[in-house]
């Protein structure tokens, strides 16, 4: 997991984001799993979308 300090919902949002790595990869070999490794991406995406709206809150808030 990346190490990077931050908030408890920053830390949530990462360890999100390592859980469906690690799902989409356990699916890599898995024959007619196109549609779910998808979704995992679509849902991989909003949370990374998330995660940088929490560090730009957070770098605003440093200054």
């Amino acid at each position: 997991m990346t190490s990077e300090a931050g908030s408890t919902q920053c830390r949530g949002l990462i360890e999100a984001k390592d859980s469906l790595l690690k799902a989409m990869n356990s699916l890599g070999s898995i024959e007619h799993s196109d549609h779910i490794k998808k979704t995992l991406h679509d849902v991989y995406n909003e949370l990374e979308q998330l995660h940088e709206s929490r560090r730009k809150k957070e770098s605003n808030n440093l200054n």
